[in-house]
Protein backbone atom coordinates (compact mmCIF):
# COMPACT_ATOMS: atom_id res chain seq x y z
CA UNK A 1 0.00 0.00 0.00
CA UNK A 2 1.57 3.28 -1.08
CA UNK A 3 1.85 5.93 1.56
CA UNK A 4 0.28 8.48 -0.77
CA UNK A 5 -3.01 6.62 -0.62
CA UNK A 6 -3.49 7.91 2.91
CA UNK A 7 -3.76 11.50 1.68
CA UNK A 8 -7.30 12.46 0.82
CA UNK A 9 -8.66 8.93 1.48
CA UNK A 10 -11.84 10.00 -0.27
CA UNK A 11 -11.85 7.28 -2.92
CA UNK A 12 -10.09 4.42 -1.14
CA UNK A 13 -11.20 2.05 1.57
CA UNK A 14 -8.42 1.86 4.16
CA UNK A 15 -9.54 0.54 7.54
CA UNK A 16 -7.67 0.99 10.81
CA UNK A 17 -9.78 -1.54 12.71
CA UNK A 18 -12.09 -4.28 11.50
CA UNK A 19 -14.96 -3.38 13.87
CA UNK A 20 -14.42 0.22 15.00
CA UNK A 21 -13.66 1.58 11.52
CA UNK A 22 -16.57 0.59 9.22
CA UNK A 23 -16.38 0.90 5.46
CA UNK A 24 -16.95 4.26 3.82
CA UNK A 25 -20.59 5.21 3.18
CA UNK A 26 -21.26 6.11 -0.44
CA UNK A 27 -24.35 8.26 0.30
CA UNK A 28 -24.76 10.10 3.60
CA UNK A 29 -28.14 11.61 2.63
CA UNK A 30 -30.11 8.60 1.41
CA UNK A 31 -33.04 9.10 3.81
CA UNK A 32 -33.19 12.86 3.20
CA UNK A 33 -33.21 12.37 -0.56
CA UNK A 34 -36.20 10.06 -0.25
CA UNK A 35 -37.92 12.66 1.92
CA UNK A 36 -37.25 15.26 -0.78
CA UNK A 37 -39.13 13.17 -3.31
CA UNK A 38 -41.99 12.58 -0.88
CA UNK A 39 -42.52 16.27 -0.15
CA UNK A 40 -42.35 17.26 -3.82
CA UNK A 41 -39.33 19.58 -3.82
CA UNK A 42 -37.42 17.94 -6.68
CA UNK A 43 -38.91 19.43 -9.86
CA UNK A 44 -36.08 18.06 -12.02
CA UNK A 45 -35.15 14.63 -10.61
CA UNK A 46 -32.17 12.70 -11.91
CA UNK A 47 -33.60 9.75 -13.79
CA UNK A 48 -31.76 6.57 -14.87
CA UNK A 49 -29.60 7.05 -17.94
CA UNK A 50 -31.05 3.97 -19.65
CA UNK A 51 -34.58 5.44 -19.72
CA UNK A 52 -35.69 6.50 -23.22
CA UNK A 53 -36.16 10.21 -23.87
CA UNK A 54 -39.97 10.06 -23.89
CA UNK A 55 -40.02 8.27 -20.52
CA UNK A 56 -37.68 10.87 -19.04
CA UNK A 57 -40.00 13.62 -20.27
CA UNK A 58 -42.95 11.88 -18.62
CA UNK A 59 -40.99 11.48 -15.38
CA UNK A 60 -40.00 15.16 -15.27
CA UNK A 61 -43.58 16.16 -16.08
CA UNK A 62 -44.98 14.04 -13.26
CA UNK A 63 -42.39 15.43 -10.81
CA UNK A 64 -43.24 19.03 -11.70
CA UNK A 65 -46.95 18.29 -11.56
CA UNK A 66 -46.58 16.81 -8.08
CA UNK A 67 -44.54 19.83 -6.97
CA UNK A 68 -47.31 22.12 -8.23
CA UNK A 69 -49.96 20.15 -6.34
CA UNK A 70 -47.94 20.32 -3.13
CA UNK A 71 -47.39 24.08 -3.44
CA UNK A 72 -51.05 24.72 -4.33
CA UNK A 73 -52.30 22.63 -1.39
CA UNK A 74 -50.23 24.59 1.14
CA UNK A 75 -50.92 28.04 -0.29
CA UNK A 76 -54.66 27.59 -0.83
CA UNK A 77 -55.09 26.44 2.79
CA UNK A 78 -53.07 29.49 3.88
CA UNK A 79 -55.41 31.73 1.86
CA UNK A 80 -58.52 30.06 3.35
CA UNK A 81 -57.21 30.57 6.88
CA UNK A 82 -56.39 34.19 6.04
CA UNK A 83 -60.05 34.70 5.04
CA UNK A 84 -61.11 32.95 8.25
CA UNK A 85 -58.89 35.27 10.32
CA UNK A 86 -60.32 38.36 8.62
CA UNK A 87 -63.87 37.11 9.27
CA UNK A 88 -63.33 36.54 13.02
CA UNK A 89 -61.38 39.77 13.61
CA UNK A 90 -64.54 41.95 13.98
CA UNK A 91 -65.94 39.56 16.62
CA UNK A 92 -63.00 40.20 18.96
CA UNK A 93 -62.87 36.54 20.05
CA UNK A 94 -59.15 36.14 20.75
CA UNK A 95 -59.21 32.34 20.86
CA UNK A 96 -60.75 32.07 17.38
CA UNK A 97 -58.43 34.76 16.05
CA UNK A 98 -55.30 33.10 17.42
CA UNK A 99 -56.43 29.64 16.22
CA UNK A 100 -56.93 30.76 12.63
CA UNK A 101 -53.83 33.02 12.69
CA UNK A 102 -51.68 30.12 13.91
CA UNK A 103 -52.79 27.90 11.04
CA UNK A 104 -52.32 30.78 8.59
CA UNK A 105 -48.68 31.15 9.67
CA UNK A 106 -48.10 27.38 9.54
CA UNK A 107 -49.49 26.89 6.03
CA UNK A 108 -47.88 29.95 4.50
CA UNK A 109 -44.53 28.84 5.94
CA UNK A 110 -45.14 25.35 4.53
CA UNK A 111 -45.71 26.91 1.13
CA UNK A 112 -42.61 29.07 1.52
CA UNK A 113 -40.49 26.07 2.58
CA UNK A 114 -41.69 23.99 -0.37
CA UNK A 115 -41.04 26.75 -2.90
CA UNK A 116 -37.67 27.59 -1.34
CA UNK A 117 -36.32 24.05 -1.51
CA UNK A 118 -37.75 23.59 -5.02
CA UNK A 119 -35.78 26.63 -6.19
CA UNK A 120 -32.66 25.46 -4.33
CA UNK A 121 -33.01 21.77 -5.26
CA UNK A 122 -30.16 21.68 -7.80
CA UNK A 123 -27.79 23.59 -5.55
CA UNK A 124 -28.69 21.37 -2.60
CA UNK A 125 -28.12 18.22 -4.68
CA UNK A 126 -24.72 19.50 -5.81
CA UNK A 127 -23.84 20.27 -2.18
CA UNK A 128 -24.79 16.77 -1.06
CA UNK A 129 -22.80 15.20 -3.89
CA UNK A 130 -19.75 17.29 -2.96
CA UNK A 131 -19.88 16.07 0.65
CA UNK A 132 -20.42 12.46 -0.44
CA UNK A 133 -17.45 12.68 -2.79
CA UNK A 134 -14.94 14.58 -0.65
CA UNK A 135 -15.64 13.80 3.01
CA UNK A 136 -13.03 11.87 5.03
CA UNK A 137 -14.44 8.77 6.67
CA UNK A 138 -11.60 8.60 9.20
CA UNK A 139 -8.53 10.54 10.31
CA UNK A 140 -5.00 10.26 8.91
CA UNK A 141 -3.11 7.06 9.55
CA UNK A 142 -1.58 7.24 13.02
CA UNK A 143 -1.54 5.48 16.35
CA UNK A 144 -5.10 6.64 17.17
CA UNK A 145 -8.05 7.39 14.93
CA UNK A 146 -11.66 8.55 14.83
CA UNK A 147 -14.27 7.26 12.39
CA UNK A 148 -16.84 9.57 10.80
CA UNK A 149 -19.34 6.70 10.73
CA UNK A 150 -20.52 7.67 14.23
CA UNK A 151 -21.69 11.12 13.09
CA UNK A 152 -23.39 9.56 10.05
CA UNK A 153 -25.19 7.04 12.25
CA UNK A 154 -26.26 9.76 14.67
CA UNK A 155 -27.59 11.99 11.88
CA UNK A 156 -29.47 9.10 10.25
CA UNK A 157 -31.11 8.09 13.53
CA UNK A 158 -32.04 11.67 14.36
CA UNK A 159 -33.59 12.17 10.92
CA UNK A 160 -35.74 9.06 11.28
CA UNK A 161 -36.93 9.99 14.78
CA UNK A 162 -37.62 13.63 13.87
CA UNK A 163 -39.64 12.66 10.78
CA UNK A 164 -41.79 10.27 12.81
CA UNK A 165 -42.29 12.87 15.57
CA UNK A 166 -43.40 15.58 13.10
CA UNK A 167 -45.73 13.25 11.22
CA UNK A 168 -47.22 11.91 14.44
CA UNK A 169 -48.00 15.43 15.64
CA UNK A 170 -49.75 16.61 12.48
CA UNK A 171 -51.53 13.34 11.68
CA UNK A 172 -52.98 13.18 15.20
CA UNK A 173 -54.52 16.58 14.56
CA UNK A 174 -55.72 15.49 11.11
CA UNK A 175 -57.48 12.31 12.26
CA UNK A 176 -58.97 13.77 15.46
CA UNK A 177 -62.53 13.91 13.98
CA UNK A 178 -62.27 10.22 13.10
CA UNK A 179 -61.06 9.41 16.61
CA UNK A 180 -63.98 11.32 18.17
CA UNK A 181 -66.49 9.99 15.62
CA UNK A 182 -67.68 13.49 14.70
CA UNK A 183 -68.61 14.59 11.19
CA UNK A 184 -66.43 17.67 11.06
CA UNK A 185 -63.19 18.78 9.48
CA UNK A 186 -59.82 18.74 11.25
CA UNK A 187 -59.14 22.31 10.10
CA UNK A 188 -61.96 24.76 10.71
CA UNK A 189 -61.59 27.35 7.98
CA UNK A 190 -63.79 29.27 5.57
CA UNK A 191 -64.90 27.68 2.29
CA UNK A 192 -66.96 29.30 -0.49
CA UNK A 193 -69.23 26.23 -0.45
CA UNK A 194 -70.68 23.81 2.06
CA UNK A 195 -67.64 21.72 2.99
CA UNK A 196 -69.75 19.31 5.08
CA UNK A 197 -72.06 18.36 2.22
CA UNK A 198 -72.01 14.64 1.33
CA UNK A 199 -70.55 15.34 -2.11
CA UNK A 200 -67.64 17.55 -0.97
CA UNK A 201 -66.89 16.33 2.56
CA UNK A 202 -64.64 13.41 1.59
CA UNK A 203 -62.62 15.46 -0.92
CA UNK A 204 -62.15 18.38 1.49
CA UNK A 205 -61.19 16.07 4.34
CA UNK A 206 -58.63 14.27 2.16
CA UNK A 207 -57.19 17.63 1.04
CA UNK A 208 -56.83 18.86 4.61
CA UNK A 209 -55.26 15.60 5.75
CA UNK A 210 -52.81 15.78 2.84
CA UNK A 211 -52.06 19.38 3.83
CA UNK A 212 -51.34 18.30 7.40
CA UNK A 213 -48.95 15.62 6.16
CA UNK A 214 -47.20 18.24 4.02
CA UNK A 215 -46.79 20.44 7.10
CA UNK A 216 -45.13 17.60 8.99
CA UNK A 217 -42.87 16.60 6.10
CA UNK A 218 -41.81 20.20 5.39
CA UNK A 219 -40.97 20.91 9.02
CA UNK A 220 -39.18 17.56 9.31
CA UNK A 221 -37.07 18.11 6.20
CA UNK A 222 -35.79 21.59 7.08
CA UNK A 223 -34.83 20.67 10.64
CA UNK A 224 -33.35 17.26 9.88
CA UNK A 225 -31.34 18.59 6.93
CA UNK A 226 -29.82 21.35 9.06
CA UNK A 227 -28.98 19.00 11.94
CA UNK A 228 -27.57 16.36 9.57
CA UNK A 229 -25.26 18.85 7.88
CA UNK A 230 -24.11 20.26 11.23
CA UNK A 231 -23.41 16.79 12.64
CA UNK A 232 -21.45 15.78 9.54
CA UNK A 233 -19.39 18.98 9.61
CA UNK A 234 -18.72 18.54 13.32
CA UNK A 235 -17.61 14.99 12.55
CA UNK A 236 -15.24 16.34 9.89
CA UNK A 237 -13.81 18.79 12.41
CA UNK A 238 -13.22 15.85 14.76
CA UNK A 239 -11.45 13.97 11.95
CA UNK A 240 -9.28 17.04 11.35
CA UNK A 241 -8.43 17.43 15.04
CA UNK A 242 -7.46 13.77 15.40
CA UNK A 243 -5.32 14.05 12.25
CA UNK A 244 -3.52 17.09 13.69
CA UNK A 245 -3.00 15.24 16.96
CA UNK A 246 -1.42 12.32 15.06
CA UNK A 247 0.87 14.34 12.78
CA UNK A 248 4.04 13.11 14.46
CA UNK A 249 2.74 9.53 14.67
CA UNK A 250 1.72 9.69 11.01
CA UNK A 251 5.23 10.76 10.00
CA UNK A 252 6.92 8.13 12.14
CA UNK A 253 4.58 5.43 10.85
CA UNK A 254 5.44 6.14 7.21
CA UNK A 255 9.14 6.63 7.89
CA UNK A 256 9.46 3.01 9.05
CA UNK A 257 9.47 3.37 12.85
CA UNK A 258 9.13 0.13 14.82
CA UNK A 259 5.92 -1.14 16.38
CA UNK A 260 7.52 -0.89 19.82
CA UNK A 261 8.15 2.84 19.51
CA UNK A 262 4.74 3.41 17.93
CA UNK A 263 3.04 1.54 20.79
CA UNK A 264 4.76 3.82 23.31
CA UNK A 265 3.55 6.88 21.40
CA UNK A 266 0.05 5.35 21.26
CA UNK A 267 0.00 5.09 25.05
CA UNK A 268 1.04 8.74 25.33
CA UNK A 269 -1.67 10.02 23.00
CA UNK A 270 -4.52 7.73 24.06
CA UNK A 271 -4.59 8.28 27.80
CA UNK A 272 -6.88 6.65 30.33
CA UNK A 273 -10.34 8.09 30.85
CA UNK A 274 -9.26 9.60 34.18
CA UNK A 275 -6.36 11.56 32.65
CA UNK A 276 -7.59 12.17 29.10
CA UNK A 277 -8.41 15.73 28.11
CA UNK A 278 -12.19 16.19 28.04
CA UNK A 279 -14.13 17.62 25.10
CA UNK A 280 -11.39 17.05 22.53
CA UNK A 281 -14.05 16.00 20.06
CA UNK A 282 -17.65 17.03 19.51
CA UNK A 283 -19.19 13.59 18.87
CA UNK A 284 -16.61 11.09 17.66
CA UNK A 285 -14.70 8.77 19.97
CA UNK A 286 -10.97 8.19 19.67
CA UNK A 287 -9.76 4.60 19.36
CA UNK A 288 -6.31 2.97 19.26
CA UNK A 289 -5.20 1.92 15.80
CA UNK A 290 -4.59 -1.77 15.14
CA UNK A 291 -0.91 -1.24 14.26
CA UNK A 292 -0.35 -4.81 13.05
CA UNK A 293 -3.30 -4.55 10.66
CA UNK A 294 -2.20 -1.14 9.45
CA UNK A 295 1.48 -2.01 8.97
CA UNK A 296 0.59 -5.20 7.14
CA UNK A 297 -1.05 -3.07 4.49
CA UNK A 298 2.19 -1.26 3.72
CA UNK A 299 3.68 -4.41 2.20
CA UNK A 300 7.20 -3.84 0.96
CA UNK A 301 6.89 -0.09 0.52
CA UNK A 302 10.17 1.70 1.14
CA UNK A 303 10.19 4.08 4.14
CA UNK A 304 9.95 7.77 3.35
CA UNK A 305 11.71 10.77 4.81
CA UNK A 306 10.09 11.83 8.09
CA UNK A 307 10.21 15.51 7.17
CA UNK A 308 8.62 14.82 3.79
CA UNK A 309 5.79 12.73 5.25
CA UNK A 310 5.15 15.32 7.98
CA UNK A 311 4.80 18.04 5.37
CA UNK A 312 2.44 15.89 3.26
CA UNK A 313 0.33 15.13 6.32
CA UNK A 314 0.06 18.83 7.18
CA UNK A 315 -0.94 19.61 3.58
CA UNK A 316 -3.73 17.01 3.82
CA UNK A 317 -4.96 18.64 7.05
CA UNK A 318 -4.98 22.02 5.29
CA UNK A 319 -6.99 20.55 2.39
CA UNK A 320 -9.49 19.02 4.82
CA UNK A 321 -9.80 22.31 6.70
CA UNK A 322 -10.45 24.20 3.47
CA UNK A 323 -13.08 21.62 2.48
CA UNK A 324 -14.85 22.04 5.84
CA UNK A 325 -14.80 25.84 5.58
CA UNK A 326 -16.17 25.68 2.03
CA UNK A 327 -18.99 23.35 3.13
CA UNK A 328 -19.74 25.60 6.10
CA UNK A 329 -19.96 28.64 3.83
CA UNK A 330 -22.36 26.78 1.56
CA UNK A 331 -24.42 25.76 4.60
CA UNK A 332 -24.68 29.44 5.52
CA UNK A 333 -25.71 30.40 1.96
CA UNK A 334 -28.37 27.69 1.82
CA UNK A 335 -29.93 28.27 5.24
CA UNK A 336 -29.54 32.02 5.82
CA UNK A 337 -32.82 33.05 4.09
CA UNK A 338 -34.59 29.96 5.43
CA UNK A 339 -33.51 30.61 9.04
CA UNK A 340 -34.71 34.24 8.85
CA UNK A 341 -38.26 33.24 7.94
CA UNK A 342 -38.10 30.23 10.26
CA UNK A 343 -37.16 32.34 13.31
CA UNK A 344 -40.02 34.76 12.62
CA UNK A 345 -42.44 31.89 12.15
CA UNK A 346 -41.34 30.22 15.39
CA UNK A 347 -41.62 33.48 17.34
CA UNK A 348 -45.26 34.12 16.37
CA UNK A 349 -46.25 30.46 16.46
CA UNK A 350 -44.77 29.95 19.91
CA UNK A 351 -46.60 32.99 21.24
CA UNK A 352 -49.95 31.97 19.74
CA UNK A 353 -49.70 28.33 20.82
CA UNK A 354 -48.94 29.26 24.42
CA UNK A 355 -51.80 31.77 24.47
CA UNK A 356 -54.29 29.26 23.07
CA UNK A 357 -53.04 26.64 25.52
CA UNK A 358 -53.48 28.98 28.49
CA UNK A 359 -56.72 30.72 27.50
CA UNK A 360 -58.41 28.14 25.28
CA UNK A 361 -60.94 25.42 25.98
CA UNK A 362 -60.00 22.39 28.07
CA UNK A 363 -60.84 19.59 25.64
CA UNK A 364 -58.48 16.66 26.17
CA UNK A 365 -57.71 15.98 22.50
CA UNK A 366 -57.27 19.68 21.80
CA UNK A 367 -54.83 20.02 24.70
CA UNK A 368 -52.84 17.01 23.46
CA UNK A 369 -52.64 18.45 19.93
CA UNK A 370 -51.60 21.87 21.24
CA UNK A 371 -48.88 20.33 23.40
CA UNK A 372 -47.58 18.35 20.42
CA UNK A 373 -47.34 21.46 18.26
CA UNK A 374 -45.78 23.45 21.11
CA UNK A 375 -43.21 20.73 21.85
CA UNK A 376 -42.24 20.39 18.17
CA UNK A 377 -41.92 24.17 17.81
CA UNK A 378 -39.72 24.60 20.88
CA UNK A 379 -37.54 21.63 19.97
CA UNK A 380 -37.14 22.90 16.41
CA UNK A 381 -35.93 26.25 17.73
CA UNK A 382 -33.50 24.43 20.02
CA UNK A 383 -32.20 22.35 17.09
CA UNK A 384 -31.30 25.33 14.93
CA UNK A 385 -29.76 27.42 17.70
CA UNK A 386 -27.90 24.68 19.57
CA UNK A 387 -26.39 23.11 16.44
CA UNK A 388 -25.36 26.56 15.23
CA UNK A 389 -23.71 27.22 18.60
CA UNK A 390 -21.86 23.88 18.54
CA UNK A 391 -20.58 24.47 15.02
CA UNK A 392 -19.39 27.97 15.86
CA UNK A 393 -17.57 26.98 19.05
CA UNK A 394 -16.01 23.80 17.68
CA UNK A 395 -14.73 25.39 14.47
CA UNK A 396 -11.94 27.39 16.16
CA UNK A 397 -10.24 24.58 18.07
CA UNK A 398 -7.67 23.62 15.44
CA UNK A 399 -4.92 25.33 17.40
CA UNK A 400 -5.74 23.29 20.50
CA UNK A 401 -5.54 20.08 18.46
CA UNK A 402 -2.19 21.14 17.03
CA UNK A 403 -0.57 21.31 20.45
CA UNK A 404 -1.53 17.72 21.27
CA UNK A 405 1.00 16.54 18.68
CA UNK A 406 4.79 16.62 18.79
CA UNK A 407 5.07 18.62 15.54
CA UNK A 408 7.15 21.27 17.35
CA UNK A 409 10.14 18.88 17.25
CA UNK A 410 10.24 19.37 13.48
CA UNK A 411 8.93 22.94 13.31
CA UNK A 412 11.93 24.22 11.31
CA UNK A 413 10.73 22.16 8.32
CA UNK A 414 7.08 23.30 8.32
CA UNK A 415 7.27 26.69 10.03
CA UNK A 416 5.57 28.69 7.27
CA UNK A 417 2.81 26.12 6.73
CA UNK A 418 2.03 26.07 10.46
CA UNK A 419 1.76 29.86 10.68
CA UNK A 420 -0.63 30.01 7.72
CA UNK A 421 -2.75 27.18 9.10
CA UNK A 422 -2.97 28.70 12.59
CA UNK A 423 -4.09 32.04 11.15
CA UNK A 424 -6.81 30.38 9.08
CA UNK A 425 -7.90 28.21 12.01
CA UNK A 426 -9.22 31.29 13.85
CA UNK A 427 -11.98 31.73 11.28
CA UNK A 428 -15.13 30.80 13.17
CA UNK A 429 -18.05 29.25 11.31
CA UNK A 430 -21.40 30.98 11.76
CA UNK A 431 -24.91 30.28 10.49
CA UNK A 432 -26.94 33.47 10.33
CA UNK A 433 -30.59 34.31 9.73
CA UNK A 434 -30.62 36.56 6.68
CA UNK A 435 -27.19 37.95 7.67
CA UNK A 436 -28.95 39.84 10.50
CA UNK A 437 -28.13 37.68 13.51
CA UNK A 438 -26.32 34.46 14.34
CA UNK A 439 -28.25 31.28 15.07
CA UNK A 440 -26.86 30.46 18.51
CA UNK A 441 -28.07 30.16 22.09
CA UNK A 442 -28.37 33.95 22.34
CA UNK A 443 -30.91 33.80 19.53
CA UNK A 444 -32.76 31.06 21.41
CA UNK A 445 -33.11 33.35 24.41
CA UNK A 446 -34.10 36.28 22.21
CA UNK A 447 -36.87 34.36 20.39
CA UNK A 448 -38.35 33.05 23.64
CA UNK A 449 -38.25 36.54 25.16
CA UNK A 450 -40.00 38.07 22.14
CA UNK A 451 -42.61 35.32 22.06
CA UNK A 452 -43.54 35.79 25.70
CA UNK A 453 -43.64 39.56 25.24
CA UNK A 454 -46.31 39.06 22.56
CA UNK A 455 -48.02 36.57 24.87
CA UNK A 456 -48.20 39.15 27.66
CA UNK A 457 -49.74 41.64 25.23
CA UNK A 458 -52.39 39.12 24.13
CA UNK A 459 -53.22 38.27 27.75
CA UNK A 460 -53.71 41.96 28.56
CA UNK A 461 -56.03 42.34 25.58
CA UNK A 462 -57.99 39.29 26.72
CA UNK A 463 -58.21 40.67 30.27
CA UNK A 464 -59.54 44.03 29.04
CA UNK A 465 -62.18 42.28 26.96
CA UNK A 466 -63.25 40.22 29.97
CA UNK A 467 -63.88 43.31 32.11
CA UNK A 468 -67.55 44.32 31.72
CA UNK A 469 -68.17 47.82 30.47
CA UNK A 470 -69.30 50.27 33.16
Amino acid sequence: MAAGRFYGNADVDIRYDVILDPVRESNLFRLLMRLQLAMGIVPTPRLPMWWPKWLKSVGVGLARGYCSIVIFTSLHLGVLFTKTTLDVLPTGELQSITDSLTMTIIYFFTGYGTIYWCVRSRRLLAYMELINREYRHHSLAGVTFVSNHASYRMSRNFTAVWIMACLLGVITWGVSPLILGIRTLPLLCWYPFDALAPVTYTAVYATQLFGQILVGVTFAFGGSLFVTLCLLLLGQFDVLYCSLKNLEAHARLHSGDSIKHLSVLQGELLLEDSTREVNQYAFLKEHPTDLLLLLSGFGRTDPQSLDNVLHKGLKECVRLHRFILHCSMELENLFSPYCLVKSLQITFQLCLLVFVGVSGTREVLRIVNQLQYLGLTVFELLMFTYCGELLSRHSIRSGDAFWRSGWWKYAHHIRQDILIFLVNSRRAVHVTAGKFYVMDVNRLRSVITQAFSFLTLLQKLAAKKAVPEL
